[in-house]
């Protein structure tokens, strides 16, 4: 049965407790960077016909990491709209070096 959530910040720690391996987490930073990196590429080209690129690669690290290392199911099944935002939030958590409700 998956957990009920009022808020984004009701879900949030949940979020990292499913990314408590720093491999994982890792990898979703790099899904998370390379998404930003290839839609300025997309942005500046003009090639939109990659744009089908931008989920796989976000997606592709993400489930690796979850799949093989943390050997859980992704949230984006269960929460898909806040498991996106974890995801962005905990890529700006880590570059900004702030610490939220981590499992650390």
């Amino acid at each position: 049965m998956k957990p009920k959530f009022q808020s984004f910040s009701e879900f949030y720690p949940y979020y990292l407790s499913e990314h408590a391996h720093p491999l994982c987490r890792a990898l979703h930073y790099l899904g998370s960077s390379l998404v930003l990196l290839l839609l300025l590429i997309l942005l500046i080209s003009g090639e939109w016909q990659w744009a089908w690129l931008l989920p796989v690669v976000g997606y592709g690290f993400a489930w690796i990491g979850h799949f093989f290392i943390e050997k859980n199911r992704p949230a984006t099944f269960r929460h898909p709209w806040y498991s996106f935002l974890g995801d962005w939030v905990m890529l700006w958590d880590f570059i900004s070096g702030k610490k939220r409700n981590t499992c650390d």
